[in-house]
């Protein structure tokens, strides 16, 4: 495709497809949008007014979104996470965008003119469901300000030129001074002008906050008459904090684009723009960008300017770690050669505490027997110590034996001969297991912190007994009054619907907790007006508890 921009731009944006076939992979999410926006041209909104594309960076979201505004002829209202998305900018951009059915020269066509309303990384947004924006600036009294600025009366008068017997009479004392300007007369002097201007421009600081951004957000999906694309990277930010982003909303979600995709395009765009790159460049930024075309356009403009020759290789050629840790702890282990500290160095690129956890995870599975395991353990255990005094006394010297060791040693101890399994080198369990509780352990550590201030205790003490005490509550029945204390504490932490669900253990979307108000059933009254003695009610209608959701109480 030619280029539609001028060539000092980026590939990535000199390229921007124009129209939804255009774009490369995800075939069947631009049908999706296709048919989402079919049902945009009828005479009333569709009931999903919003779609949600979401997907990892650089697979065509804002492209897909930028390419069906311009095939369909729409205007285009955009909001990307460099601009101030809090409730007051969304509500001034997209707002007025949202209800209005004829845009700039739209009234002239036959039918309403649809606009777009891009609003680009949107879970980048955060907010709970009762926070509201900042109240806009005020300037301070202008008595105050000049007090501020000139300190005494007399540097004030001089200033301004005020002298008695002149047309402005000077000021007795900074009572005089009144609090904003009005029709004075000195309000006319050049040099009260330009304070008078310092004074206003004080309260007019721009709120480049995202507060109350979420729920702007959120009214604005049930009420537009525009068709609204939200682009994420993960959608359950928003799916969290608001139901109305699962029933409101059409969710397409984008995948990394092919290998055989990227490639094909790259070198399509090597051939249209006269690129002059080696052979083996195209292939290796494809590796490298993991499915992100944008990013492989970028090293492919980067590349470009350098002169043709290994200089280009060496630029793309970024190392898969994982795949460079794997065939390294392979050979270790069954290679049965020592290897020196510089080799490990240069092979890996990578301290040695990233290398343990691989020889450790991997080192029973390619023991012939007990006896060796037990040998190789042994020379592990004292790489450990090397590391663990490396960095309690920053001697990182003690990482060159440490890398033998781990490497070398442990080879020779597994093996008496070099002996080539058929063994793969797994990623380590534990990290893995750390990766995917890495935001359970935020939002645990989020809660003790509240928990710890609210309290007066430390964040370790709330960690070992509050949290536990907390979740026990939480589990026990519903009519034991335990769910009201909790519901308590909800409102006293200001807890997050994620940090309930952390507690009770539920999914933050399906918290529900009973209200304090509400945990207990008040006695019936009985006909002779006496609470509580067991006697039927006055009336047939049965007592019932109701359940509401964490937002209710949970601000």
């Amino acid at each position: 495709m030619p280029s539609v921009a001028t060539p000092s731009l980026p590939l990535a944006e000199r390229l921007r497809p124009r129209k939804l076939a255009d774009l490369i992979g995800n075939a069947g999410a631009r049908q999706k949008l296709r048919e989402w926006a079919t049902d945009w041209e009828g005479p009333r909104p569709p009931a999903r007014r919003a779609v949600l594309l979401s997907g990892p960076p650089g697979v065509g979201k804002t492209s897909a979104a930028l390419a069906l505004a311009e095939e369909r002829g729409w205007t285009l209202v955009e909001m990307n996470a460099s601009d101030a998305r809090n409730e007051r900018a969304i509500e001034q951009v997209a707002g007025r965008a949202s209800i209005t059915h004829t845009l700039s020269d739209g009234a002239a066509r036959a039918g309403p003119r649809r606009a777009l309303i891009l609003l680009d990384e949107a879970d980048c947004l955060t907010g709970r469901l009762t926070e509201s924006p900042r109240p806009a600036a005020e300037p301070v009294v202008l008595r105050e300000f000049l007090r501020g600025r000139y300190r005494t009366i007399e540097t004030l008068n001089g200033a301004w030129g005020l002298a008695t017997g002149g047309r402005s009479k000077p000021f007795a004392d900074w009572d005089a001074v009144p609090r904003s300007p009005g029709n004075f007369g000195w309000a006319k002097l050049p040099a009260a002008r330009k304070d008078l201007d310092d004074w206003r421009a004080s309260g007019t600081a721009s709120d480049v906050s995202d507060r109350g951004g979420l729920g702007a957000i959120a009214r604005l999906v049930r009420a537009t008459r525009q068709p609204i694309v939200l682009t994420v990277n993960d959608p359950r930010p928003l799916t969290r904090y608001s139901a109305v982003f699962k029933s409101s909303v059409l969710a397409v979600p984008f995948y990394p684009i092919r290998p055989e995709e990227v490639e094909r395009r790259l070198e399509a765009v090597v051939r249209s723009e006269r690129l002059a790159v080696d052979a083996g460049v195209v292939p290796a930024i494809v590796r490298r960008s993991a499915g992100d075309l944008r990013a492989a356009l970028n090293d492919l403009d980067a590349v470009s300017a350098i002169p043709r020759g290994p200089a280009q290789l060496a630029a793309v050629g970024a190392r898969d770690l994982e795949a460079d840790f794997g065939e390294f702890v392979e050979e270790a282990l069954t290679a049965a050669r020592f290897y020196r500290a510089g080799e490990v160095r240069d092979r890996l690129d990578a301290p040695p505490d990233d290398l343990f956890p691989w020889i450790e995870e991997n080192l029973p599975q390619f023991a012939p027997d007990r006896a060796h395991r037990d040998a190789a353990f042994r020379v592990l255990s004292a790489a450990d110590l090397l590391l663990v005094r490396a960095r309690r006394a920053r001697v990182y010297g003690l990482w060159s034996y440490a890398s033998e060791l781990q490497t070398g040693g442990v080879g020779l101890a597994l093996r008496d001969a070099p002996s080539p399994g058929s063994e793969r080198a797994q990623f380590p369990q534990f990290l893995g297991e750390m990766g995917r509780s890495r935001v359970a352990r935020a939002t645990r550590d989020s809660l003790a912190a509240k928990a710890a201030a609210r309290y007066h205790l430390s964040k370790e003490k709330t960690r070992d007994v509050v949290l536990p005490f907390l979740e026990e509550l939480s589990a026990r029945p519903q009519g034991s009054g335990a769910r009201a204390l909790v519901a308590r504490v909800v409102r006293e932490l200001q807890l997050t619907p994620e940090e309930v669900a952390y507690i009770t253990g539920r999914p933050p979307e399906a918290v529900e907790i009973l209200p304090e108000s509400e945990a207990t059933v008040p006695p019936a009254r009985t006909p002779t007006g006496t609470p509580g003695d067991g006697s039927p009610p006055a009336t047939d209608e049965p007592k019932r508890k109701v359940q509401r959701q964490l937002s209710e109480f949970g601000g």
